[in-house]
This record gives C-alpha cells, structure tokens and sequence, in this order.
C-alpha cells in the first residue's frame, strides 16, 4: 500500500493533506524518514508522524445490532449499515451477507473478504437463527412444515430448526438466505412476520448488551469461534 493511502486510511488526513507531511520530512518509516508518498509500506512496519506512532489495522471484526430502517447494501445512497461505524478505515468496510431494510440484529463487518465469503459461501451451510413475531398463533403443524421445507416458488428450502418460544413467537433457524425467504416461508403457512430480528450467525450470537445501532469490536474468543468454521 502507498504511503499516503495508508495514512489517510489512519485517519490522519486526507491523500493531499498526508502528502505534505510526507513531502517536509515530517513521516517516519522503520526509523528513517521517507518523502515520497508512493513508498510502499505494510502494516506491519512502523510508522510515525513526528513522534506519534500511526496504526492502521490489518483486519477489522464488527458485530453491529442493525437497526430497522438501514440498508446492508453498500452500493445504495440510501444510509447503509456502514454509515453507523465511526472508524478510520470504515471506507475499507462491508457487511457479511445483508439483512433486509427492515429486519433487526445481528450483522458482521469486516474488511476480510476470505472469512467473508467462508462464512457466506452456501456450501458451507452455517446456521442463521432469528427471533420471528408473528401476525397469528403458530401450531405445531406449522412447525413439522418448517422443519420439513417449505416449496416456495422458485425453491423449496432445506429443512429448518423451527422452536416454538410463545404463541406468536418462533426462533428460526435457516442454512439458505434468500431474498425475503423467512417473510415468504411463513407466508405460505398462511401467516404474516410483524417482527424479525437476527439473534445468532454461524454459531455467533447477538450480544444483548448492544442496543439497535450499536456496534463493537469482536472478541479473540469470537473470532476463533467464526475462524474455527471456515
């Protein structure tokens, strides 16, 4: 990566404004003083701006509790999820798999594409659990159906964990993510989702401890739990 890039990525200042630092002498690489902008530099060397060190991180974990209203896309110039994070390197972000606009919970973001598109790769089948509010009463036929597959239009899901938490309340959890698939699946039961949040993503759960719209770092702990998958 370019010298200038990796400092404004940092936070430090944009390309032009890093770009005269660099140009009085004021940046330091590994000890000596670099005034070029197109060095090539790594993360793993040690970069100083005067006397302060600068970091940049390699590779960033999020666990965000999207908040209804965002959009996970980060083509749309609708608000997206990526507009929550306050981070140096929120340019270098994107989420891992989407939530619809309106769905709730829990939503990855990095900036590993290779632990990325593991975790979202279909053959890898990881478990996407959410807490369903529903229109009507669920009945224990409704659930035999979940856990069988329900035929949709144009494909009939794999057979799901379907546990019944109270009378309108299911947590559901589904290997696929079609557009709208959990909306749909119970919409051919004949019954109406007035609620859906996300509680848990290959194994990882939502930390109730964050409210919608809030995010934070993961845990080495977590991180093992989601490398240890892939």
């Amino acid at each position: 990566m370019r010298l200038d890039k990796y400092l404004s990525n940092a936070g430090t200042g944009s390309r032009k404004e890093v770009g005269g630092l660099i140009k009085k002498g004021q940046v330091t690489v590994n000890g000596s003083v670099v005034k070029s902008p197109k060095v090539s530099v790594t993360y793993q060397d040690d970069i100083l701006i005067g006397t302060e060190k600068v970091n940049l991180e390699a590779f960033i974990y999020i666990m965000l509790h999207k908040p209804q209203g965002v959009i996970s896309s980060t083509e749309d110039e609708a608000e997206t999820v990526i507009d929550i994070i306050d981070h140096a390197q929120a340019g270098e972000l994107f989420p891992v798999g989407r939530l619809d606009k309106d769905t709730t919970g829990l939503l990855l973001i990095t900036n590993d594409g290779k632990l990325a598109h593991k975790l979202t790769s279909p053959k890898k089948h990881h478990g996407k659990t959410y807490e369903v509010i529903l229109r009507d009463a669920v009945s224990e036929e409704d659930l035999d159906a979940l856990r069988e597959g329900i035929p949709l239009k144009d494909f009939f899901t794999k057979p799901a964990e379907a546990e019944k938490i109270d009378e309108q309340k299911v947590h559901l959890t589904i290997t696929e993510g079609k557009f709208h698939q959990v909306k749909r699946m119970f919409q051919y039961l004949g019954n109406e989702v007035t609620g859906l949040k996300r509680i848990s993503f290959a194994s990882l759960p939502l930390d109730e401890k964050l409210k919608p719209g809030e995010y934070r770092s993961l845990s080495s702990e977590e991180l093992d739990i989601l490398r240890n998958l892939v």
